[in-house]
């Protein structure tokens, strides 16, 4: 048997522009029951390993580490994994061949995210005490806030078709990653896609990977430059909780 949660995509904009809440709208699912899968395994969910479609993406998961905004392994990920739906898996494959045909590589950051892992988010987002990652991740926004817009309280994650990753290039070795303003879930403005402050070179890198990701079905969300969902999802109401391992 399942167990509902609440979908809760729609992101509190913490700006009041009119342009970024139409961008938004893709992302937001109001009032939709989503439902927790009881498969235990990737197997059962229809999930795959990206790594056996396209072996040469870089795996750079964060959250199986310590360098992320927790400062810890966070709960659920168990292997530097990155697991998706078929679907999105086999497209994001497809965005490695066109990049890796103009020297460069897909850097992937996360995947897959077990509900029982965002829930970690959220207790963590609330304890006001933790902030050992703090100058690099957020500093110029209060911990509080960062459930507006930038941690979820249910993830597109969890849905499996919704990957967070950068570019490498490779045209000369060793391959290093391409600048794109920030690093990975810097919540900051500065993250936003079309951020204007950005550089020059800054813009044309992530317009770079907004091109691939698009050719192949990916939607940006636009408070992240790194954050995109295969459209249409192929499951958009059923979440998923086994642990990446």
């Amino acid at each position: 048997m399942t167990t509902p949660i609440w979908n809760s995509n729609a992101v509190v904009i913490a700006t009041k522009s009119l342009p970024l809440l139409l961008a938004l709208l893709p992302f937001t699912v109001l009032a939709q029951q989503v439902q927790v899968s009881p498969a235990k395994t990737p197997a059962q969910a229809g999930i795959v390993d990206v790594t056996t479609l396209a072996p040469d993406i870089a795996l750079d998961i964060r959250y199986a580490g310590t360098d992320n905004f927790t400062g810890r392994v966070v709960p659920g990920y168990e292997a530097p994994r990155c697991y998706l739906l078929q679907p999105a898996a086999q497209a994001l494959a497809r965005v490695q061949r066109g990049l890796r045909a103009q020297g460069y590589r897909l850097q992937v950051f996360d995947c897959y995210r077990p509900v029982h892992s965002v829930t970690s988010f959220v207790a963590w987002v609330h304890d006001a005490k933790d902030q050992i990652a703090k100058q690099r991740y957020y500093p110029n926004i209060d911990k509080s806030r960062l459930l507006d817009g930038y941690i979820a309280e249910t993830s597109g994650h969890s849905r499996a078709a919704t990957v967070d990753l950068g570019v490498l290039d490779c045209r000369s070795m060793p391959c290093t990653a391409l600048d794109m303003g920030t690093g990975f879930d810097r919540f900051d403005v500065l993250a936003h896609t079309a951020n204007p402050d950005i550089s020059a070179v800054q813009k044309q890198n992530r317009q770079l990977l907004l091109d691939a990701m698009q050719a192949q079905g990916f939607a940006n969300y636009p408070m992240e430059w790194w954050h995109y969902t295969f459209k249409p999802e192929p499951t958009p109401t059923t979440a998923y909780d086994f642990p990446v391992r």
